[in-house]
């Protein structure tokens, strides 16, 4: 039970350092909680997306790591890497101050198919979704053998818990994350999760 845990909590945390990011899906999800409009929609696309890619992720490159034992390996070290390059890139917006932050401004979603559309096109056609979700998870998933599936549970509940807060709780993550000061905390917290995942992906390899 313990190792089952510690594997879900290590998916949780890995897949909300990757959800939780500046970009326009989640400046979408909170643009439609702050007006109300298509909220369950709309997280509901996003967290059922996120549990199908995550499950293509896992699935997918643990059959590979299965067929071939020594794919783990070249696995491990260029998830770590990627791993190491996110926490890199987290870590100098943290530390470098600037004026970005989430911006709910914009043009009215109008109506509930033009949002489930715009939801879609957001989540299916970006290609770091694949790479996010797909691989990079995957590949750390891999590194928790029979457990990954466990991990891989861990991580879809981390995002569902995202964009239910992101988007039924809008009204006061609003004006909490249009402080750029706010981003630069999260920022920080995400270097530090990302850089240590990364070391511990390579040194596990």
């Amino acid at each position: 039970m313990p190792h089952t845990l510690t594997a879900a909590a290590a998916g949780f945390g890995t897949g909300l350092s990757l959800i939780v990011a500046i970009g326009a899906q989640n400046a979408f999800v909170l643009r439609q909680g702050v007006r109300r409009e298509a909220v369950l929609a709309v997280v509901a696309i996003c967290a059922l997306s996120d549990a199908l890619l995550i499950a293509l992720g896992v699935g997918g490159v643990g059959a590979v790591v299965v067929a071939w034992p020594g794919a783990l390996t070249v696995v491990g070290w260029i998830g770590g890497a990627f791993l190491l390059g996110y926490g890199a890139l987290a870590a100098r917006r943290a530390l470098k101050p600037g004026a970005e932050a989430l911006r709910t401004e914009g043009e009215a979603a109008g109506s509930r198919r033009r949002a489930v559309l715009t939801c879609l096109a957001m989540t299916w056609l970006n290609p770091h979704v694949y790479l996010d979700t797909v691989f990079l998870l995957g590949s750390v998933a891999a590194d928790q053998g029979p457990l990954r599936w466990t991990f891989g549970v861990g991580a879809a509940v981390a995002s569902l818990c995202w964009f239910t807060a992101l988007g039924f709780g809008a009204r006061l993550l609003g004006r909490w994350l249009a402080r750029p000061a706010a981003w630069r905390v999260l920022d920080g917290l995400l270097a530090a999760t990302m850089l240590v995942l990364g070391v511990t992906l390579i040194a596990g390899s």
